[in-house]
Formats: C-alpha cells, sequence, structure tokens
C-alpha cells in the first residue's frame, strides 16, 4: 500500500479555456450534414446498414452506363433513331430507385434522431429547431441528387465524348443547365414530401412504408379517375411520382412529344409549377409545425 500510495500525482491545473478553433452555428450545421450523411449511408457500421443506399445508387447508374455503352458502339445512323433515350426520359429507367432512395433515407435522416434522444444534443449546439431542419433538408437533398443529378450528367459527358452529345458549346451548356434544374426539381420535391411524412412519426419504418406507397399510390388514384371516371385531366397534378418527371419534359422542351406523359393542352405547364410549388410549401409547412411543438429534453 505504501508503494502504490507513494507513486501517485495529483495534477492541480485548474480551469483550462478552449483554444481551438471556433466554428460556431456554420460549423455545428456543416458538422450536422456530414454526420447525417454518413449516418443514412452506413458509414462506419456493419455492411448491412449500407446495403440499401449502396445497391439503390448502383441502380440508378445502371442505365446509364448501358446507354452511355450501346452510344460506343451504335453507328450514327442508330443513334440518330431515338434508340437512346433524350435526358428527360432517362428517369423514366429509374424513378423506382429514386422512390426507393427517398422513402429510405428521409426517415433515417428524421426518425432516428427523435427515437433515440439525439435531437436535444443536436438543439443544445449553436443550432436552433430552424437550422437543424435546414441542415436534415439540405442532407437529404444532397444525398438524392447523387441518382437524380448523377446519372443524367454522367450520359452529357460520355456522349458528348463518344460525338453523341450537344451539337456546340451554346447547345452543351443549355443541355447542362436544364439537367440541373431538372434533377433539383425532382430532389425538391420528393424531399419535402418524405420529410414531411417522417415528421409524422419517429418510426422510420412507418414513414418508410408510407412514402413507398405514397408516390405509386398517388399514380393508381389520378389514372383510375382521369382515365376510368372521366374526371378532368388537372387531377395529373395530383400524381405525385409522375408530375416532376413531366415537369422535367417541360424544362427541356420536350412537352408533347411520344416520352412525355400528359399533352400540353391537357395539363398546362403553369398548373404543374402550381401544383409543384403547393405541394413542397404544404410538406415543409407541416414538417415546420410538427417540430416547432415537440418537446425536446436537453
Amino acid at each position: 500500500m505504501s508503494e502504490i500510495g507513494g507513486s501517485a500525482q495529483i495534477f492541480d491545473r485548474g480551469y483550462r479555456r478552449y483554444d481551438g478553433p471556433r466554428t460556431g452555428v456554420r460549423g455545428a450545421l456543416r458538422s450536422l450534414v456530414i454526420h447525417s450523411s454518413r449516418s443514412v449511408l452506413g458509414m462506419g457500421r456493419p455492411a448491412r446498414s449500407k446495403a440499401i443506399p449502396v445497391l439503390t445508387i448502383v441502380f440508378a447508374y445502371l442505365p446509364a452506363i448501358a446507354f452511355i455503352g450501346m452510344a460506343a458502339v451504335l453507328p450514327e445512323n442508330l443513334r440518330a433513331e431515338g434508340i437512346l433515350p433524350t435526358y428527360a426520359s432517362y428517369y423514366g429507367y429509374v424513378i423506382a430507385a429514386i422512390y426507393l432512395f427517398a422513402s429510405f433515407l428521409a426517415p433515417q435522416i428524421l426518425c432516428t434522431d427523435r427515437r433515440t434522444g439525439l435531437l436535444g444534443v443536436y438543439l443544445a449546439s449553436p443550432l436552433s429547431r430552424p437550422l437543424y431542419l435546414v441542415g436534415k433538408a439540405l442532407t437529404a437533398l444532397l444525398l438524392l441528387l447523387t441518382v437524380t443529378l448523377g446519372p443524367p450528367l454522367l450520359m452529357l459527358l460520355a456522349f458528348s465524348l463518344e460525338s453523341a452529345g450537344p451539337d456546340g458549346f451554346v447547345d452543351w451548356i443549355t443541355v447542362l443547365f436544364h439537367i440541373v434544374v431538372s434533377s433539383i426539381v425532382m430532389g425538391v420535391l420528393f424531399t419535402a414530401l418524405a420529410l414531411g411524412i417522417s415528421a409524422a412519426t419517429d418510426r422510420s419504418m412507418v414513414a418508410s412504408a408510407a412514402i413507398a406507397l405514397l408516390l405509386p399510390g398517388s399514380a393508381v388514384i389520378t389514372d383510375l379517375l382521369v382515365y376510368e371516371a372521366n374526371f378532368s385531366p388537372l387531377l395529373h397534378v395530383a400524381n405525385l411520382s409522375n408530375l416532376p418527371r413531366e415537369l422535367i419534359f417541360r424544362i427541356h422542351g420536350e412537352g408533347g412529344s411520344e416520352a412525355s406523359l400528359w399533352p400540353p393542352s391537357e395539363v398546362a405547364t403553369i398548373w404543374l409549377w402550381t401544383a409543384w410549388l403547393v405541394i413542397v410549401l404544404t410538406s415543409l409547412s407541416f414538417l415546420w409545425v410538427q417540430y416547432r411543438r415537440l418537446l425536446v429534453r436537453r
């Protein structure tokens, strides 16, 4: 005992001020986005946690890779016959992957924090509730852009290298602009919808099931009402899955084409944009109302 007691030492250093970098609100917001992204993608967790996000992203890129390979081997006359899809019609090949990704990531981003009590830890930082929601929405949008922006952008670059892309610099920039705007339009709509639904429950599985059923379910119901019950074609704007797709056709100037979903004579472009704005604002408003009155223990 004497030897043990004799070797003990006490260091009285007193209060020491933190002298590291102070990033403030911006740093807290950046950390929130990074941590949320890592959590959704399963980084630092077992392989099974990475399966759904990784496979979904891979499925979104597979058709683009296949079309790039076709462009490399097809003669120029066959390329001009419409065998290769347009940048707007590409989303028809990967819309299921986008559904799956949206229904998976938003509940993981929001519901987990409420269920585990981590929300209180975040709000004990310089983050306020609005900034917390901004960080979560930004995380969801950035992750969704990997499947809405990445594949058509990859096609544009590859087609250009294979002389199958737009002619001239001005056309190339125009197509690039349309691709970026289109991907943001789809990403914002699905982000707002998914976050709004996820705000209603703290159970990730319940929120995922609701999102996965709502998107294709709205398409089935509106199609039945318009085509079978002869309701006004304007009801198409309630088709949550095809609304952003048709907007993308209009953005690319392909409204009324064979690939387009609804003719402009039946559903004017202004109604599409109005419905998009109403859905986004309604979903985000519901999200804010839910979190404004949410009791959080810090």
